[in-house]
């Protein structure tokens, strides 16, 4: 293609990585613009919804008529504020670094008060895992790395209820409520399975319950 000749432009050339290209007597300027987006980095809660979070924590206890301790405020806290489902030991690990001096049975207590209350759910299992979302879920357990994961309940709907429906008439029982374990390998560990090296996840020590 022939080369053509830059127009020549009167003034201060301008710094920028314009690229001028002349046709028929016309300047046509192409500004090359690179934009650079920063990698998405874990977002820390402000104060305000640490304060918030707190706030109700301390509202669900009362309303349970319970005392608002330091420990049990800070467990519930914990438990409500992790999607990992973590073991007693993992939430003594992480109350600890609130409150250095609580012991783990003060954090069994505790655990075992809030799930008798109805503010934590317990998941059953050769170790025993605690959930803060309360509200109608299910879940996924990683038999690879032991990652629990929920499952939206609107995600089994109309099948789980119509299976309920079923079972209590064909059986005589009355279902007050039921709950679904899903079993098989997330993402990262089909990666590993493939050859790739998997990331262990927070919050899956101890081996999950369930067929393997």
């Amino acid at each position: 293609m022939e080369s053509v000749p830059e127009r020549s432009v009167t003034g201060q050339r301008r710094r920028d990585d314009a690229i001028r290209l002349t046709a028929s007597d016309r300047v046509v300027t192409v500004q090359s613009v690179m934009t650079t987006i920063p990698k998405k980095a874990p977002r820390e809660k402000t104060a305000v919804e640490k304060s918030s979070a707190a706030a109700g924590s301390d509202d669900a206890l009362r309303t349970r008529g319970l005392r608002l301790t330091g420990p049990r405020r800070v467990v519930l806290e914990v438990v409500r504020g992790t999607d990992s489902h973590p073991t007693a030991e993992r939430v003594h690990e992480m109350v600890r670094r609130r409150l250095p001096r609580v012991s783990l049975g003060t954090v069994y207590r505790n655990l075992r008060l809030l799930v008798a209350q109805g503010l934590v759910n317990e998941l059953p299992g050769p170790h025993a895992r605690f959930d803060g979302n309360v509200s109608d879920h299910h879940h996924f357990t990683c038999l690879g790395c032991g990652r629990i994961a929920d499952v939206a309940g609107t995600m089994t709907e109309p099948h789980s209820r119509a299976l309920c429906l079923r079972v209590a008439a064909q059986s005589g029982l009355s279902v007050s409520h039921h709950r679904i374990d899903f079993y098989g390998r997330c993402p990262e560990c089909r990666e590993g399975a493939s050859g790739k090296p998997a990331r262990r996840k927070e919050g899956a020590a101890g081996a999950a319950g369930g067929p393997r």
